[in-house]
This record gives structure tokens, sequence and C-alpha cells, in this order.
């Protein structure tokens, strides 16, 4: 055997921090002076050796049995108990949280079988019910002595029907699943009364109701030969009403219902459970009592339990118990004797693992459970969404000038019924009254078609069907406010791994000792050291079995990846991270490991480190079968690992033995390191070294759970490097290049090689010319100025930590981008939580993230980023379509109501409340429910202060209203001369065809709003929306139905042919009209808008100077009046001087705060002499980078076809515009002349900036 490192520090212990909370020493004191009494794990805890614990034979403390007993009766047990505990005496001993609770219930072994349960094997997956009965006492018993329960079979039960699956019948019926009771929503009649619980509704239905109530009076008083349906108005206004009320509490229901489907499929989440001996994965609703469930680094637990195994394990539970600190998480047995009542088994639901593994023994699930009675107690309403709020405002004004407009419009109404009331006196009062109502019927009605009613239902269809489709995309909203956000993103940083790559991970390169090495890659895809190099097969063949062991060992061993049946391991056989299980694979093929339980049961493991991504390593500690001895086996990222080590295996067909590394040989390991990274490969090193028991532990009552490996990873001995394939994804450039022509920068963001970061960033067309990749440790040591120079040309920002991350993310959203980031491990959930959209992975990312996230998604592919991207767009231009297609009959339709006041009113109430119905319901079902358009990524993101009526719009809204109004006032008034009507039924025809033209206007113009830029195509894809289809179809036969058979309830008559021609063809000419004003260049309009607002503000200052100088006139003749001194100061020189004091306040503030900034840069550039070392020279970054030079440790490159007269470092134009919206900060473009020559130079001189770069220091 290799000797361990002589110059080995001792042994370092961990952070005190680290420890148990203090409160929990109160409830220990008595607890670590009784005898001990057996608990379920065994020394040598470890989360991956878990067939080799045996956790029956570990002792852990016991508490004494007397007044201070916990109370564990349960005065309302469950009928018919199989099992010996109850839901409320497992919720008791979770609460309490300590050993002599958990003593109470025999310990773990007793826990375990009084739910009938096995603390290794898990349940029996093919239990359905239990047969006899068990006592609390004879679990507890059982527990203690280490023995199994006695099932009493001679107590009849009798058992009761569980209309459930057959599987758990038993334990589901007592203990519940883990499932919260359905939430309970607004009934369909609560939605009807919330739907009419609306101010103008009311107000009509009362007018209604009483105009009906005075027609059927003059009904049934009328004489022979006289109308005798007056009551039929009123009653279709409130037929009308109860259309526009059932047709919003139906949407409103659909809403509620399809919301709640998306949050339970947001809430369905796979965990692993221990079931007959297997590990498999399960939804977590599935999670039973009695269960074992694996966790790891970044899962959030889903249920209560009692811990089982561990190994460096440490909770959140701050959102329970308020302590920010993370607690450490241990069995009795992970200690020794002396220190066994250290120990705290407890796991809470709702708590967050930040690092380390387990497996724990479930005890509550569901309501049951803690986190699930605290979501009982606090379940919230969906969060309205920015877009909702901006239209909920713009609603309200509407609301207030139509309230204003309707008013006056009755003031003016009422003031003519008044006049004319002695030309009327022979009328009856009915009559009279009659005649008032219609008054008020017709201005609430004015007001009702004024305000867009249908604007927060299109938004919430809107938002609805995009969610909904977008999980078909592999895209699951979390927060249904990121579907509109994600439209308006300028920036997304993306990882790496599984997102850009397939994440189907393989060693195909590696070299394991100092010469040895092997290249499974077919030939001539290497740099010709491949050809020479042996197989993965051949190498293996020739290990000697000491190496062999030691590989297989570094690999399995030093591993939080476990075998599998499920489905998700098929391709393996084995769940865990990708990289892990590409090393199993490798061990399993090439070396001829077994099982993964076999081979973990034969070394025992003292402690575990496991990785994190701060660190880029783990491992893991082994005792040896020598007496006293102790092996460390570290795993992790190649250049991290390899700088530990000061030794290097020599012959590996030979006895294990090493050399001390030598300058010739590190040069050649980090050159071989660098060439792996640059071929796109991941390098992963392991390395080993053998201890005594007193470079390990000070003491032999040391506490074993206390080792801090961390310490004890230096002077290492190398055992090899590998190379890992991950190939890109098949349709990822083509992503990348749709999210740069949608105007949306990308970033890599990756905690990879920087090599293979530059070299898959390129392959992905991420890493273009003229951008910028740099390290983390670079990036983060940058003062914010120079932050804001490099940050618009940043492409790929490599070996990053999540803090770098956040530091990127905060700073892009400070530089006004909109950010999207994408993020799978614990530590990336604050970088997801400060972007404005979040995007976890859902098959690699952690609990953490997705719980982090607003998007999480399914496939972690980057192609349902773009996807996600243009449903976000579509989203925002069905809020654009309804708003155009709204406010051109709000425009048009109020002024024709209004045109009331000089003749006979156009439309009647209910056909006004027919083109309502038109405007509000059918127009928000029909337009907000459009497919992504071909030209949607064709565009730049909108800014955040962008209003939602553009120009384009305006000129749409304005020609669209202006023919119509055009077309209606003139069929209208001049259609007296045309058609000459002679008769009541002629006049009653005119009005209906006048009726019939500008309802059928709409109907085309609906189809003219399906686009809202200036392209022509405005039926794309429109035969795959169904719901616009059906919109039109019930729009087309209502019309018909309206006309044909209105009668006196629409005040129609039937049309000829010729007048529906004529009908058909003024609507149908909206769809030329609209193609026409598309072609009217929009910068045409604006100048003309500029033009009317320059008149309307000259206007504007010349009353107010008007205004001014008539109040400075009579504040004169008022002073020479009251006879006020002249060298007095009057108020109005204060006023007139307070601008003048007020400017140079702001003068002075803003010089100084520009001072301040300047002496704050300057202070954060310079500080202490610490700091002037650390200060990053980032321009000779730049101009070094130019000429493919290093300095120092400072990693920073430009792309190899970059120009040379770029300057990299821009000025931002205007500082309110992102960066990557900024004309001044764009990329310069390469001619095809330029872009040859530079390929030329490039491939010229690779090679020899390859081999200077690799032999310089790292």
């Amino acid at each position: 055997m290799v000797p361990s490192n002589g110059c080995r520090l001792a042994k370092k212990r961990a952070s005190s921090t680290n420890g148990p909370r203090a409160g929990w020493m109160q409830q220990l004191t008595a607890v670590q002076q009784q005898p001990r009494l057996r608990c379920c794990v065994s020394a040598g805890v470890s989360a991956t050796a878990w067939a080799a614990m045996d956790p029956v034979s570990a002792p852990c403390p016991s508490a004494s049995v007397h007044a201070g007993q916990p109370d564990l009766a349960d005065d309302d047990p469950p009928p018919n108990n199989c099992f010996a505990f109850t839901p409320t005496q497992l919720h008791t001993l979770v609460t309490l949280r300590s050993l002599a609770a958990l003593d109470a219930f025999g310990g773990l072994p007793g826990l375990a079988a009084g739910l009938r349960t096995d603390v290794l094997a898990g349940l029996n997956a093919d239990e359905s019910v239990q047969l006899g009965t068990l006592t609390f006492d004879e679990a507890v018993a059982a527990g203690r002595e280490g023995r199994d329960p006695s099932i009493d079979n001679t107590e009849p039960r009798s058992v009761l029907v569980w209309t459930g699956s057959s599987r758990f019948a038993d334990r589901r019926r007592i203990f519940g699943t883990n499932q919260l009771p359905r939430r309970h929503h607004k009934s369909f009649l609560k939605l009807l009364w919330v739907a009419f619980n609306d101010k103008l509704l009311i107000l009509l239905t009362i007018t209604a109701s009483i105009s009906v109530a005075i027609g059927i009076y003059r009904s049934l008083s009328s004489q022979f030969g006289t109308s005798s349906i007056e009551w039929v108005d009123g009653c279709t206004v409130i037929v009308a009403i109860i259309v526009i009320i059932l047709a919003s509490a139906f949407n409103d229901w659909q809403q509620n219902h399809r919301f709640e489907k998306l949050n339970e499929r947001n809430n369905q989440r796979k965990v692993t459970v221990v079931r007959s001996a297997k590990p498999q994965r399960i939804w977590a609703h599935h999670l039973l009592v009695g269960d074992i469930l694996h966790i790891e680094a970044g899962d959030v637990l889903a249920v209560d339990g009692v811990l089982v195994q561990a190994a460096g394990l440490h909770v959140d539970e701050s959102s329970i118990s308020g302590e920010s600190a993370p607690v450490r998480k241990t069995t009795p047995a992970d200690h020794n004797a002396s220190h066994a009542g250290l120990a705290d088994p407890f796991i809470l639901s709702g708590a967050i693992v930040t690092c380390g593994v387990g497996r724990y023994l479930v005890t509550s699930v569901g309501a049951a459970s803690s986190h699930g009675r605290t979501l009982m107690s606090l379940r919230e309403d969906v969060e309205e969404t920015p877009l909702q709020a901006k239209l909920g405002r713009l609603g309200k004004q509407l609301i207030g000038f139509g309230a204003v407009v309707g008013s006056f419009f009755f003031v003016i109404l009422f003031i003519r019924y008044l006049v004319n009331l002695k030309r009327t006196a022979a009328d009856s009062p009915a009559k009279k009254a009659e005649a008032f109502f219609q008054i008020v019927t017709i201005s609430i009605t004015l007001v009702i078609i004024a305000v867009p009613e249908g604007l927060a239902l299109n938004v919430t269809v809107a938002l609805a069907f995009a969610a909904k489709r977008m999980l078909k995309d592999n895209n699951l909203v979390r927060l249904i406010r990121s579907c509109e956000i994600m439209g308006n993103v300028t920036s997304v940083c993306s990882d790496k791994t599984g997102t850009l790559t397939q994440n189907k991970m393989k060693v195909v390169v590696g070299r394991i000792g100092a010469d040895s090495s092997f290249d499974d890659l077919e030939a001539g895809t290497g740099d010709g050291r491949s050809r020479r190099a042996h197989t993965s097969a051949r190498l293996a063949a020739a290990l000697s079995e000491e190496v062999k062991d030691l590989v297989k060992d570094s690999m399995a061993l030093n591993s939080t990846a476990f075998e599998s049946d499920d489905p998700a391991a098929a391709a393996s056989g084995y769940l865990g991270s990708s990289t892990e299980t590409a090393l199993l694979v490798f061990c399993r093929d090439r070396l001829g490991m077994g099982p993964l339980r076999e081979e973990r049961a034969n070394s025992p493991i003292v402690a575990m480190l496991p990785f994190e991504s701060s660190r880029k390593w783990m491992a893991v500690l082994v005792r040896l079968p020598e007496e006293g001895r102790y092996r460390l086996l570290v795993k992790g990222a190649a250049e991290v690992v390899f700088e530990f080590c000061a030794y290097a295996v020599c012959d590996v067909t030979d006895e294990l033995a090493a050399e001390r590394l030598s300058e010739d040989d590190r040069t050649g390991f980090r050159l071989t390191i660098q060439s792996y990274a640059e071929r796109t490969l991941r390098p992963v090193a392991i390395a080993y070294c053998d201890f005594d028991a007193s470079e390990v532990f000070e003491s032999d009552d040391d506490d074993p759970a206390d080792v801090n490996l961390e310490w004890l990873a230096s002077g290492l001995f190398l055992i090899g490097v590998f190379g890992i394939r991950d190939p890109l994804r098949d349709n990822v450039e083509d992503s990348v290049r749709k999210c740069q022509a949608a105007g949306v920068f990308v970033r890599m963001v990756t905690g990879d090689n920087f090599l293979t970061a530059t070299a898959v960033a390129a392959q992905s067309g991420i890493y273009t010319p003229g951008g910028v990749a740099m390290d983390g440790p670079t990036f983060r040591r940058l003062s914010p100025s120079q932050l804001d120079a490099v940050i618009p040309r940043l492409q790929v920002l490599a070996r990053s930590s999540p803090e770098d991350k956040l530091l990127l993310v905060s700073h892009l959203r400070a530089m006004n981008e909109i950010v999207a980031v994408t993020g799978d491990g614990t530590n990336d959930a604050l970088a997801l939580k400060a972007a404005d959209v979040g995007l976890a992975m859902g098959m690699q990312g952690t609990e953490v993230a997705k719980e982090a996230a607003s998007i999480i998604l399914l496939d972690d592919n980057f192609a349902s980023i773009v996807k996600a991207l243009s449903w976000g767009r579509t989203v925002n231009d069905s809020v654009k379509k309804f708003c155009q297609f709204q406010f051109t009959i709000n425009i048009s339709a109020s002024i024709l109501t209004v045109s009331v006041l000089v003749g006979l009113p156009i439309f009647t109430v209910v056909q006004l409340l027919w083109i309502n119905l038109i405007m509000d319901i059918f127009a928000s079902l029909g337009l907000a429910t459009d497919l992504p358009s071909p030209e949607c990524l064709h565009h730049r993101p909108e800014p955040r202060n962008a209003p939602i009526i553009s120009i384009t719009m305006w000129k749409m809204i304005l020609g669209q209203s202006i023919y119509q109004l055009a077309v209606v006032f003139t069929v209208h008034f001049a259609g007296w001369d045309i058609f000459n009507p002679d008769s009541e039924f002629e006049i009653e025809k005119l009005q209906t065809l006048v009726f019939n033209i500008y309802v059928w206007m709409q109907f085309f113009n609906q189809h003219n709003c399906r686009r809202v830029d200036n392209k022509l195509d405005i039926w794309y894809k429109v035969l795959r929306n169904p719901w616009f289809i059906s919109v039109q179809l019930i729009t087309l036969v209502g019309q018909f139905v309206i006309i044909f058979k209105g009668g006196e309830a629409f005040d129609t008559v039937p049309l000829t042919g010729a007048q529906w021609g004529w009908s058909l063809l003024f609507g149908i000419l909206t769809l030329p009209l609209g193609a026409l004003l598309r072609q009217v260049p929009d910068r045409y309009v604006l100048e003309l808008f500029r033009l009317f607002y320059g008149v309307f503000m000259a206007v504007v200052r010349l009353l107010r100077t008007v205004r001014a100088c008539l109040s400075r006139s009579g504040r004169r003749r008022s002073k020479r009046h009251d006879g006020i001194e002249e060298g007095r100061p009057t108020a109005n020189d204060d006023i007139e001087a307070a601008p003048t004091q007020a400017a140079g306040e702001l003068s002075t503030g803003l010089g100084r705060s520009s001072v301040e900034s300047q002496s704050q840069d300057e202070s954060g550039k310079t500080g202490t002499s610490e700091r002037v070392e650390d200060r990053v020279d980032l321009q000779a970054l730049i101009d070094a980078a130019r000429v493919g030079r290093v300095i120092g440790r400072d990693r920073l490159e430009l792309h190899p076809e970059t120009l040379k007269d770029d300057p990299i470092l821009g000025r931002r134009s205007n500082v309110k515009l992102p960066p990557s919206q900024d004309p001044a900060l764009q990329i310069i473009e390469m001619s095809e002349s330029d872009e040859a020559r530079g390929r030329e130079q490039a491939a010229a001189t690779s090679r020899s900036d390859v081999e200077q770069r690799g032999r310089r220091r790292w």
C-alpha cells in the first residue's frame, strides 16, 4: 500500500454552526443519563452503503418513563385500526421532536414495527390489507427487545370497504394519502352573483324591470287594435343581461377549472422510495405512512418522518422554526456513545435539504403532516398579473370616462324630455314614464358600450389558454404572470448540461495513472494522440486487480446514485446525476463492477461529503480492512481535484504504487485536461489518500459525525482523469438563432471547464464574433463600472458559482434588462427568484430550484425556452388584438349612440347590447385563443413601459372607425333620399339595414384584428383555432336569427336579398381597407400625431400664459389696493425664484451625487491594499485576449473571429434602454471577405495558441 501523507495536518473539526440547535440540549439533559435503547442505524452511516447497514443492531439513548413522559393518548382513534399507532399519536411524535418521545414508541425499531414496515426493505409492494391487529405496547416491546412483533389474529375485526385501489387499502384508510383535500371553489351560482354584482348591470336591470312593468301595464290597459307587446323591449334587455351574466360566469368557472388543473400538475413531482428492498420512483402524492423515502440536496421534504440513515445531511427549517442556520440531521448511531444524545432525527415536511443525503421513515402525510396543516390554513388565490393590473387601471379610467359621458348624455336628453313635455301632455302617465326610463336605459347602455368589460376576461382567457398549450410544449407554468413576462424577455442566461446538450453522458476518453490512456472516439476526431491510445476495453483488461478495485471504489462508493428498475433509469440502470451514472456504467461495462448494493456492502463508510456546485468535488472516507487504517476517495472537476494532488499512480498494470508529480508531469496532465475540454468533453478526476486513525481522529472519543473531509483533501494521489461526452441537442443551434432573431441576447452560464464551455457555446451559436467569455473567479472580482462595460458583450460565463449567476442576473436587471435564467441546483434558487422569469429543469433540477422558478422545463430543452418565448408574445398580442377590435367599436358605437341628440336613435338598446356581447364575450374568446404567428419571433421585445396601443394599432383603430361612421351615417341619414321610405315598415327596414351593416363590419373587422402589425396574412393558422371559428359561427347564426326572427324584441324586420348583399359588401370592404391601412408607413402617422400634439400643447401653453398674465395683473391690482410697499418681497417673487433655487439645488445635488459615486467607485477599485491586489485591469485583459494571451489567473477570451477594430467595451447611448436593445452596443457584423480571412488566421494560429495556453499555470 502507498503510505499516507506524512506532512498532513491534524484533522480539523467541523464548524460549530453545523451542530444541533441550542434548545435541543435542554430536552436532552435528562436523556443522556438514561440507559441506551435499540435504534435502527449501525455505525458507519452513509447514503451509499445502504445494504451494509443493520438498522436493528445500533443503540440510541433512552428517556426514562416517569412523570415527564409524553402524553400519547388518542381520545378518538380510527375504527378498526390494524396498526399500533394512530395519526394523532404520530403527529405528536413529530411535534415534540424529542428522543424521549421516540423512546416512548420503542425507538425507531418500535416505530417501524408498529407501522408494519421494514427500515431496510420499506413497504411490501404487494401489500393490500393487513391481517390481525397490533397493540401499542406490543410494538414498543418488540422494538426494545429487537424482535418481530406478535400479531393478534384472534380478535375479530370488521373490515371497512375502501373505495379506492386495493393496494395498501388499510394503510390509506387509517393514515390517508399525501394529497390535500380539493380546494373549495365558488359555485356556479356564486359566480353568477359575482358577474351580476356590477353597478351598471344592476342599474340597467332595475331600469329594464321598471320598463317591463310599465309595458305590461300598458299592454293590459291598451285598447283594441293597438299594440299589446310594449313589454318586449324591457324583457329583451333583461334576457340580454342574463346572457351576458351566464357567459361571464361560465368563463370564470372554466378558468378556475383550468387553473386548478394547472396547479395540480404543478404540485406533481416524483420522489424515490424503497419498496420490497428496491428503490423506485413514484409520484409524491402516492407516498404512504411507512414508506422509506430517499432524500438528497435540493429536495423539498414532502412528508414528516424519522431519519433512518444520513450522510452530511443538513436541512433548512427556517420556514418552520424561523432559524436561518441549517440544522444538521443525524441518527444516534452516527455518533459514538458519549455523543449519541446530540442526534436530531426528526424530519418536518416543508423543510429543504441544503446538502447531504439520507433516508427516513414516513410518519405523517397529506393534511396530517405539519406542512399540510399549514397549507390548509394558508390557501392563496391566483396572483394578479402585471398585464391584468395595467388593464384593470385602464378599465377603471374608462369607467370614469364613460360615467362622465353617460351622465352628460343623460342630462341633455333629460332637458330635451322636459322641454317636450308640453307637446306630450296628451300622453298617458305610463307612456311618459316609459319615455323617461328609455332615456335612462340608453344612457346606461352608452356607459356599457364605452366600458371594455372584456379586457380582464381577455387576459384571463389568453393566460389560461397559453399555460395549457405551454404544458403540451413541456413548459409547466407555476406562476401565471410569467406567461406574459416571458414575451418581453431581452436576455436569457442558459445552463449547458441538459439544456443545450442531451444529458446523455458517456465516458469516451481517459488517462489512468501517469502513462496509460484510452480513447473510444472514432478515428480522426482527436488531435492525433487518440489514434495511439488503447480502447477502454483493452486498457481495462491490462489493469492490475488492485488498481481496478481502486477505480471501482472511487466511482461506486463515492457516489449518491443507486440502482433502480424505474423507467427513468432504463438507459443506464442507475438513478442519480448524469455524471455519476456515466462513471458507474463505465465501471460496470469495463471494470466488471457488480451490483452497487454488493460493492457498497463490503466497504464500511465512515463519513461522506456530498457534491456541491460551489466546491466542484465530493469525497467519502472508508474504513480499510487493516486495523486503524482509512482511505479518502475524492472525485470532481479535473482542474480542481488535480490541484489537490501531489502524487500520481505510476504503473497501473502492476501492484498499486505512486510517485511524486514533477513539473513536467503536471504540464502533461494539464494538457490532457485541456485537450478534453477543447473537444467539448467534461473532464473528471479521481484521487485517493490513505490515513492512520491518529490522522483522522485526535482521540478515541472523537465523534465520527464531526469528521471534516475538506481538511483532509490535500496531498492526494491522482488515480486518473476521464473525459465524458455530452452531445449537443439536435435543434439547439436553430433555437439559439431564433432567440437572437427575436432580439433576445443568449448567454451560457455554466460551472463547466472554461474551454469546454467556450467550445460548446461556439457549436451552439451562442459564442459569436465580438463576444466575450470569462470565468467566474474573474467575473466576481470586477467593479460595478467594469460589469457595466463588459456585460453587454458577455456571452459565456464558465466555472461560475451560483453567486456569480445571481450577480449577473441582478446586474442585468439593474441595466433594465428583462431576464430569464435557467437553473437546476439548490443554490440556483436565489438567481431564479431574482430573475424576471426563472426556468427550472424538470428532469435534473432539484425541488428547491423548482419551487423558486416560475416555469419548469419538463424536458430540460433549450427549444422549450423558445416556445415559451413565442407563447409569451402571443399572450401580449392577444390583448392587443382585443384592444384594437374593442376600441374600434368603442369609438364608433359611442359616437353613433350620442348621435341620438341630433335625431332619432340609430340603434335600440337591445341592438346595442347584442353588439356589446359580440364585442366583449365573443371577441375575448376568439382573439385570445390564437396560436403563435410565424412572425412573432421576428421583432424585438417591447420595453417595460411600452404602451399597450401602438402607432400601428391606432392607425387601424382610427381608420376603421372613420370608415364605419361614414358608412353608417351615410346609409342612415342619406337613406331617406336614396331608399325613400314611405311607410313605418320601410323605415324599420332602413334601420334594420343600418344595424345589419354595422354588425357585419364588426364581423369582418374581427378577422382584420387577428394581426396587430403591418403584415397582410390575417388568416394564419385560423383553421387550427376552433374557438375563433365557433365564435364566428355563433355571430353569423345569431345575426341571421335576429334579422329574420327578431321582430319586436330587436326592432328588426326581414331584409331583401339586395339589402343583404349591400350589408355583406360594406362588411367585406373592411378587409381591403385594413390591407390599405397597413401599407401606410407608421412614421407618417407618428408625425401626424406629433403635429396634433404640438398644436394641442401650443394651445395649452397659450392658455397658461393668458391665465398667468391675468393672475399677475389681478395680484398687482390687489397689492395697489391694499397699499403694499414696493420694496417688500411678494409671494409671486418667491414663486418665481423657486424654480431657480430648485434648479441650483438639483444641480448641486447631481454634482454631489456624481462626486460621491465617483469616490465610491474609486474606493471600490482601491480600498485597502488587499483590494488593490485583487483589482482586475479589464482593458488589459481585453488587449491581451486580442492576441491570445492570458494575464495571471484571470481568464477572459474574445471570439477568434472578432474584428480587430471592435471596441468591445462600448458606452450606452440611453441608460433607459437595455444594453441588448441599444444600437450603440450591437456587435459589429463581419463581411464575408473579413469572415473568410478571419477563419484562415484562426486556423493558422489555433494550434500554437493551444500549446501556449496549456503550458501556463492554471
